[in-house]
């Protein structure tokens, strides 16, 4: 509805009816009339409306009529105004319109084949079988050239509308017609409340149907008013597509940029002689305000005899106006300005054989208005008059002649004309490049890009581009703030991901901002082995697989050093944790040192390693893996990342690792380590947020993601 009200500029209703006008893909174009006024009612209408067309010229068209709407579908030669389809049809004449339209209508053939099986006057069966339905539709017809002869006469005899018999079969088909399969009182008195301004009238140039439109356009063949078929249907030279709101608010009128393009395109672009030459033939008559960028080959083609000055007046009482006429034209601009002069005066040959026929007034004004609407895209009366050198009534009066016979149309095309009273008129080629070009535009503002430049638009988002990178701790924090939350495997983040994105990385700059509280690092989803879990090297959990657990035949499984992590702005860190994080320790699945760790975390609070492994009485290496297993399993992190550093590496590279992090050097002793901060339990803030809480955390984790 919204899009319909975009585009229509409101919803029709039996109040209120809206008619709208585009091209198609053929070049054609299509009217559909938004009517939500019944079947019968817009069928009876649709007849009589494609029978007006066909008196008025001398073109038939295909139509089809729905509850909601009619659909005309237009040749090249239809030109008219838009509002005037809604006189087309009157409450006075609409009776004998549409008896002449329903007798070439499939409509009258199958009602009469159903009266004359009613009546017995065709056989459904005899000799106790059932007449075959070809049979029958012969005999039918055959009774209709006895009783309607003029019905089935020969196309080229007939001349006039058809006269109708006074046979009680054909009457009765007649009454059918108008009365159940239409309904033509209906009809009748919805046209008097037209014809009364008691129902409002709207008249709209789309460069696209609207979404409401689309029905009608698709209409099942129930619905055709003439005989054409499905495959043929110039309504099916329509291309429809989805549209929104926001699309929906530039789909009814036509793009400023588009029209621009257009004109620019249309108007020549002089570079020599011949081309002056050639746009003078075209427009006939060219003022010297339109010449002033071309003066000098203006006065080039007078020095040749090829073109003179003239001066006129187009009505009496106006200023005289001068422009440039081309010698082959002079003949055309002297039938319209009889009293016009030219300097210098020109010798002319004798008429040649194309010539000898010399053009009516009313023709010759036609060729100058013709030539200047090709070139000039949407314009008005007054304007193009000013332009062409014309007087306001004689461009007028070449419109109309014009738009008979379908040069031109005119509408509302310019989105800042459309408050204006005035109309304007447009050349039918260029309004169709308009409308292309409109479409395009809008194809272009939804067009998906490529994954390829997805890509390169995450890489420079990402700063993974070398010329996108960071720099420094600002860089880091930068980093974090835009991948918080995202887990990844623990040694990623220092080998793949902060160096790809930080230029110069140094690990000493996240040490710090881990230490100075800025980030904090952990699992974020809690994970635990079943209860009664067999850790027989043959059953492998759901939690342990996604801890990526290396399976050992015969011995516990140990946490792999691939386990995933995250790290969070400790700002932010409640919005990531999982509801619940303030309840017991999970100790399920757990070695018994790791729980010992847990524990001993739980009543101590945050403790650094050597106090962990001395109060417990533990090597630091068990200390080390069990940290890790509780890291591994979400619970546990670390002040610093130095420490998680030193769970990293293999047991092999750990030492080299070690020293090369924690400072060691030459001979000082491999205990003077750097300081790695405590180890504390992996705690957030979300207990189980309601209301207003809960809408603003799924609010920040949607913007995060």
């Amino acid at each position: 509805i919204a899009a319909n009200v975009a585009a229509l500029g409101g919803m029709p209703s039996q109040k209120r009816l809206v008619l709208e006008r585009f091209f198609d893909a053929s070049g054609g174009m299509q009217l559909v009339l938004h009517a939500p006024l019944g079947s019968r009612i817009n069928r009876a209408w649709g007849l009589a409306l494609r029978k007006r067309f066909c008196v008025t010229f001398d073109f038939e068209l295909q139509a089809a009529a729905t509850d909601d709407g009619i659909v005309l579908s237009l040749g090249e030669q239809h030109s008219f105004p838009l509002e005037s389809i809604f006189s087309y049809v009157l409450a006075s004449t609409v009776e004998k319109d549409l008896v002449q339209a329903m007798l070439a209508a499939p409509l009258f053939t199958s009602r009469w084949r159903w009266n004359a099986s009613r009546a017995l006057a065709v056989l459904r069966f005899s000799g106790g079988r059932r007449v075959p339905m070809a049979i029958q539709r012969m005999r039918a017809e055959d009774l209709l050239a006895a009783v309607f002869p003029q019905q089935v006469m020969c196309q080229d005899n007939r001349t006039g509308p058809i006269e109708l018999p006074d046979h009680p079969l054909v009457n009765e088909t007649i009454q059918n017609c108008l009365h159940e399969a239409m309904d033509l009182v209906g009809l009748c008195e919805f046209l008097a409340k037209i014809e009364q301004r008691q129902i409002s009238t709207v008249a709209v140039e789309t460069s696209a149907p609207s979404p409401m439109a689309h029905e009608i356009l698709n209409a099942n063949p129930y619905a055709f008013l003439d005989d054409a078929p499905l495959e043929e249907r110039r309504a099916r030279a329509v291309a429809l597509r989805r549209t929104d709101p926001d699309l929906a608010r530039g789909i009814g009128a036509l793009s400023p940029e588009a029209i621009d393009q257009v004109r620019q395109e249309a108007c020549p672009d002089i570079r020599d002689l011949d081309e002056l030459h050639d746009f003078l033939l075209g427009v006939g008559i060219l003022t010297l305000e339109e010449t002033r960028n071309w003066q000098g080959l203006a006065e080039e083609l007078m020095a040749t005899n090829r073109a003179t000055l003239a001066r006129w007046r187009p009505e009496q009482g106006e200023k005289e106006r001068s422009g440039y006429v081309a010698a082959e034209r002079l003949g055309l601009a002297r039938r319209i300005f009889p009293e016009m002069t030219i300097q210098p005066e020109l010798d002319l040959p004798p008429l040649s054989a194309r010539e000898t026929t010399v053009p009516s007034r009313e023709e010759a004004i036609c060729h100058v208005v013709r030539g200047w609407m090709e070139v000039v895209g949407p314009i008005n009366v007054r304007s193009l008059a000013q332009r062409a050198g014309l007087s306001p009534t004689d461009t007028k009066l070449a419109l109309a002649a014009l738009e008979s016979s379908g040069n031109v149309l005119q509408g509302h095309f310019n989105p800042g004309a459309m408050g204006e009273q005035e109309v304007e008129w447009c050349d039918r080629r260029l309004l169709a490049r308009i409308h292309r070009l409109t479409l395009g535009r809008l194809r272009r503002e939804i067009e998906p890009i490529t994954a390829a430049d997805f890509i390169r638009f995450l890489l420079r988002w990402q700063h993974v581009e070398p010329r996108s990178q960071l720099h420094g701790r600002e860089g880091i924090l930068q980093v974090i703030k835009q991948l918080q939350g995202l887990e990844l495997p623990a040694p990623a983040w220092e080998e793949h991901v902060l160096p790809a994105r930080i230029a110069h990385y140094d690990p000493g700059d996240l040490e710090n901002l881990c230490l100075a509280g800025v980030i904090t690092w952990g699992k974020l989803k809690l994970n635990a082995s079943p209860v009664g879990h067999q850790n027989n090297g043959t059953d492998i959990p759901d939690s342990d697989a996604r801890l990526n657990l290396r399976p050992r035949k015969g011995r516990r499984q140990a946490p792999t050093r691939i386990a995933p992590i995250a790290f969070v702005l400790r700002e932010d860190l409640h919005y990531f944790m999982e509801p619940g994080r303030n309840r017991s320790l999970q100790m399920e699945g757990l070695t018994a040192t790791a729980r010992d760790v847990a524990e001993y975390l739980e009543h101590n609070g945050a403790s650094f390693l050597m106090d962990i492994a001395r109060d417990l009485g533990r090597l630091k290496t068990q200390t080390e893996a069990a940290l890790w297993e509780l890291v591994a399993r979400g619970q546990v992190t670390g002040d610093g990342i130095a420490g998680l550093r030193t769970l990293l590496p293999p047991e092999m590279k750990r030492q080299k690792r070690t020293r090369h992090l924690r400072g060691v050097s030459g001979g000082h002793s491999t205990t003077r380590l750097m300081p790695t901060g405590r180890w504390s339990l992996w705690r957030g803030g979300r207990i189980g947020m309601e209301g207003d809480d809960s809408e603003r955390v799924n609010e920040m984790m949607a913007r995060q993601l």
